[in-house]
């Protein structure tokens, strides 16, 4: 078996935090992932790992000689691409962050139609609402959701981000009327954690934008919990129209609020400025385009 093999086997024992999670990720038994790191112990005449029944850890040698692995499985992969741009297919590891709530939603049920479009290209999707640096934290594209600040990133421009304001009938059947924004103040609303600490809702209506401070006693930083929270009734809440759309055709939510709308986040795709992007880059960006972009 090939020393590289060997080598990222055991960068993902590593990085997984046990062999049974490697052989889950590489369709591999854990004996074998155990053999293969074996194996390499055997061929540095060291040992990488200390391992008990529960746990496993890194050897002073194995801390050192995992960074430099990583390090030599990189370049390789960055030697992989090159022939892939020179070819003009796309291949290798494509790496992909987005919000939690548009990556579940949205995202992820779309990533078929690319990875059966592009078959040599392996997705790793990290979903996430902290605000990550594309170059530092290593991935190829970002979707970012709200007002970009000057990165010198490229930036795709997608559809605006829709939100609805709903809450169960149940809810609204034991409260105040809800007619104006400022009427939130009297209610239950069920607040995103957002990653800036705001604890805000914004509308556009009849005499312009309006901003309502709101208090929450229930404070989530993803989406899901807060829409079962909402059709459980627990208060008034604020997400995006597509993890809303079925509730409110069942009629578990209703949209409130009628002639005030909610101003759309804007949202884009981010990428390294690189006159040299790789063909994954490339097929990505267009795939992004052509299913989430902006219509003429």
């Amino acid at each position: 078996m090939d020393r590289l093999t060997l080598m990222a086997t055991f960068v993902k024992a590593v990085e997984l935090g046990s062999f049974s999670a490697v052989a889950d990720e590489l369709n591999l038994s854990p004996q074998l992932v155990g053999k293969q790191v074996k194996m390499l112990e055997q061929h540095l005449g060291v040992s990488l790992l200390n391992r008990t029944t529960r746990k496993q850890s890194l050897t002073d040698f194995g801390r050192t000689f995992y960074q430099r692995a990583k390090l030599i499985l990189a370049d390789m992969e960055a030697a992989e691409e090159m022939a892939a741009v020179t070819r003009g297919v796309p291949s290798g590891r494509l790496r992909i962050n987005a919000p939690v709530t548009f990556g579940v939603s949205s995202l992820a049920p779309r990533l078929l139609e690319y990875m059966v479009k592009y078959p040599q290209v392996a997705v790793d999707l990290t979903l996430s609402n902290e605000l990550i640096d594309l170059v530092e934290d290593g991935y190829d594209v970002v979707f970012r959701i709200g007002e970009l600040a000057d990165s010198g990133l490229k930036a795709l421009p997608l559809k605006p981000y829709h939100m609805v304001l709903c809450a169960a009938p149940a809810y609204l059947a034991r409260r105040p009327p809800i007619t104006t924004p400022w009427d939130l103040q009297e209610h239950e609303c069920l607040a995103f954690a957002y990653s800036d600490g705001r604890s805000h809702m914004e509308f556009d209506g009849p005499d312009g934008r309006v901003e309502v401070p709101i208090t929450s006693r229930l404070t989530i930083n993803q989406g899901d919990p807060l829409l079962s929270a909402a059709v459980a009734g627990l208060g008034v809440v604020l997400l995006p129209q597509e993890l809303v759309n079925e509730a409110l055709r069942k009629g578990t939510l209703v949209a409130l609020l009628p002639e005030y709308s909610v101003p759309a986040g804007p949202m884009n795709l981010l990428y390294a400025a690189d006159r040299r992007v790789t063909p994954k880059v490339r097929s990505f960006v267009a795939f992004v385009k052509g299913v989430f972009g902006r219509k003429a």
